[in-house]
């Protein structure tokens, strides 16, 4: 059996690859385009990939290709029609990054919350030294558990998120954009309601027709102005030119996000131009990315690719 790693670079150069031995021979490429793909996957039994176009452009040569695997959960990638057609099996892969993302969700609130980049300058840049006071109060910051939270998106990371706030003492509201029937445990309100009624608001929803621009401006002009807005979802789940002016006018008080319309990061994009990282915190969609959820992902990957030629009778 040949596997085919089309974009190894984007599970990254620490994760070994060597568990696929065991399977068959894998050759890994760090990227390919889309005519590289054609000709590489041209004898590949199984193709894996994240982020390359899985069509009858990339994999029309590849006539034993039995399966793709995606390392990731989302699929806008493949075309499934044709997949289909060809009876090409495909994978993707969820909740391997639950505990990862949840965390990331907490590191940015914190940074934006108790304005940490501020303070580490203010020390490092030798404030503190020359400070009459054994404390400093330019900047201030509140308690969680005080605080509404409110998460756009109850799934996995969702949820895990909601145990982590409730832990602090903060009172928990979700909103569900496609409409899914109330989750026990969990309160749900419209999104109206949310986006008034939250000190904090995260989104960790899928990018679909329910959420795609979902966060305008008429959204932030329902949020109080104290609020944190948190994208750990989808990058076009936010109209990034409203979150500018509502950043800039002092609609809400800050965002933070790990997901963005184009990525990497379009250079016109309009949030270049915030520099106030007390507003402002963005990382290069890593939420997922910890040691532990990369391997996890790829071993989750391993073992599907396992079943499926057991399942088949070709193992």
């Amino acid at each position: 059996m040949k596997l085919v790693f089309l974009d190894a670079k984007t599970i990254g150069d620490d994760i070994s690859l060597s568990n696929f031995q065991k399977l068959g021979e894998i050759a890994a490429y760090p990227f390919s385009t889309s005519e590289e793909a054609r000709a590489r996957t041209a004898d590949a039994d199984v193709v894996i990939t994240n982020k390359v176009p899985i069509n009858e452009l990339t994999i029309g040569n590849a006539r034993r290709l039995k399966l793709v695997c995606i390392t990731a959960t989302g699929t806008d990638n493949l075309d499934i029609d044709y997949l289909n057609r060809r009876r090409i099996g495909w994978r993707n892969v969820a909740g391997y990054s639950t505990d990862s993302v949840a965390q990331h969700t907490f590191a940015m609130l914190f940074y934006l919350l108790e304005k940490l980049r501020f303070y580490d300058a203010y020390v490092k840049e030798g404030g503190y030294v020359n400070d009459r006071s054994f404390t400093h109060f330019a900047e201030t910051f509140h308690e969680i558990s005080d605080m509404t939270w409110g998460i756009i998106g109850l799934g996995n990371i969702g949820r895990k998120v909601t145990a982590i706030a409730r832990s602090f003492g903060a009172e928990v509201i979700y909103t569900s954009p496609s409409g899914n029937p109330p989750q026990s445990g969990y309160t749900q309100v419209g999104l109206d309601s949310l986006l008034r009624r939250s000190d904090v608001v995260s989104v960790h929803a899928p990018l679909n027709a329910f959420t795609e621009n979902l966060i305008n401006a008429d959204a932030f002009r329902k949020m109080k102005k104290n609020c944190i807005f948190l994208n750990l979802g989808r990058g076009p789940i936010v109209n990034e030119q409203d979150l500018y002016n509502a950043l800039e006018s002092g609609t809400i008080a800050a965002a933070g996000l790990d997901v963005l319309c184009a990525e990497p990061m379009n250079p016109d994009s309009p949030l270049r131009k915030i520099k106030d990282s007390r507003r402002l915190f963005i990382t290069p969609h890593i939420g997922w990315a910890s040691v532990e959820a990369r391997a996890r992902l790829m071993d989750i990957v391993q073992n599907q690719i396992a079943e499926y030629f057991d399942e088949k009778g070709l193992l």
